[in-house]
């Protein structure tokens, strides 16, 4: 049974609507990385083509999401999330057309160029915008119950992908997921305008998007756990290369591909759930440090393995140990973020993300066509090992980290400020 905090965070409507937000989109958007991956897998065969798919995302998306953070804080959160939304539906509509019309790569290329725009904007706004319905003191619960009901629909999705491609074809699902988008876009539109942090007088722009950077750098626990995830991710990772072994190594076809990228959901799943009824506030960073170990000793089974079983449990793991490191890693930056900066800091954290998942799936294609695809996975993973090793030794400030006890820095308030100073005392040097 959850306990009483879980059950007054269920008692706000608001944060009800976010549950039912990230449940239909978690759902929506894991049914159509399968789909086209599936797809472009199907018209390629080609690994690197897969690797393709997450670099054009993150042209954009990490382009942007700098600009996304300074909007964030400036303008309405829930309005900006509402119109990204709103673009994402209508890539998956477009996605459909062209499976009717006659799929390309190019095609399907430019709808997910499209895709990471709104990707830009819209992630620094939404954790700028969920900070802002959870209560600070439930931060961790908070965290721990939004990526549970994420992972339950991340659970879902890619099994009901695969399926769906036997059972009504790709057109039709693409249809399916536009509708599960829109359900994500209404859910979020019943939630009311926040108000809109006041910004620094007269600052300027360039300013603005240095506030963000400027904090993260002065708050190591921040930088080293943003860090740790993006080299973990872009070298551990093996989750863009999952046609190839569904294809390829393992023989198991849509649905075998569906079942390989609902492995790691269901472990994520649980630790969510375990992370919801015992946060890990004390020694959070070196729970950290631990589960990224564990990822990567997954990756490395995973890719050596040659059953569908030992694969499925390798993912399954892959998931727990990434599941117990998201819930730390999103605490440290609701806990650590002041809210006046909270999007330009979530949209520093966004660019990390963004470069380990949509750049570390373009390196898993590229080092996958270069080494072999196995050889590619288990090199990550071990190469993972090493990252955590070398996070441990120089940043102390995470490995200590106790997030029972953790706060803003003193002079988080003052992290704008102090970057206008700095950038005013370069131009009375020129």
């Amino acid at each position: 049974m959850p306990d009483a905090s879980s059950r007054s965070l269920i008692g706000l409507p608001e944060f009800r609507a976010l549950v039912v937000a990230r449940a239909t989109n978690a759902l929506a958007m894991s049914a159509l990385t399968t789909v086209v991956a599936f797809q472009v897998y199907d018209l390629t065969r080609d690994p690197l083509s897969l690797g393709w798919l997450g670099l054009v995302e993150a042209i954009p998306a990490l382009s942007l999401v700098l600009f996304g953070g300074h909007l964030a804080d400036r303008r309405e959160r829930r309005g900006i999330v509402l119109a990204t939304s709103a673009l994402v539906t209508v890539c998956a509509i477009a996605l459909a057309a062209q499976a009717v019309l006659g799929a390309t790569l190019l095609g399907i290329l430019a709808v997910i160029f499209a895709n990471g725009v709104g990707s830009g904007f819209e992630r620094p706004a939404l954790t700028a915008l969920e900070a802002g319905v959870v209560p600070r003191d439930q931060a961790v619960r908070g965290v721990s119950v939004l990526g549970t009901v994420s992972q339950s629909g991340a659970i879902i999705g890619p099994a009901a992908g695969g399926i769906a491609i036997v059972l009504i074809g790709i057109p039709l699902t693409y249809v399916v997921i536009a509708a599960l988008l829109g359900a994500s876009t209404l859910s979020i539109a019943t939630i009311a305008p926040k108000p809109v942090p006041a910004p620094v007088a007269g600052e300027p722009f360039v300013r603005s998007l240095l506030g963000g950077i400027r904090y993260v750098r002065r708050t190591p626990a921040l930088v080293g756990s943003m860090a740790l995830d993006l080299f973990a991710v872009f070298f551990g990772g093996a989750i863009a290369l999952l046609p190839v072994f569904a294809t390829d190594v393992l023989h198991v076809g849509s649905i075998g591909l569906g079942v390989l990228r609902t492995a790691p959901s269901i472990g994520a799943l649980l630790a969510m759930v375990a992370a919801s009824r015992r946060p890990p506030t004390h020694h959070a960073g070196r729970i950290l440090l631990a589960s990224v170990a564990g990822f990567g000793l997954s990756m490395i089974v995973f890719g050596a393995s040659t059953l569908f079983a030992v694969s499925l449990v390798a993912l399954f793991l892959s998931g727990v140990t990434d599941g117990v490191s998201m819930v730390i890693r999103n605490t440290i930056l609701r806990v650590l973020s002041p809210e006046r900066i909270r999007g330009r800091v979530a949209s520093v954290n966004w660019v990390f993300i963004g470069a380990s998942n949509e750049l570390g799936a373009f390196e898993s294609g590229v080092a996958a066509r270069l080494f072999g695809t196995v050889p590619s996975v288990v090199g990550g993973g071990f190469l993972t090992l090493a990252i955590v090793g070398v996070t441990a030794l120089v940043v102390p400030a995470l490995r200590d980290l106790d997030l029972a006890t953790a706060g803003p820095g003193d002079d988080g308030l003052d992290a704008v400020e102090d970057v206008a100073a700095a950038i005013d005392g370069l131009d009375t040097a020129r």
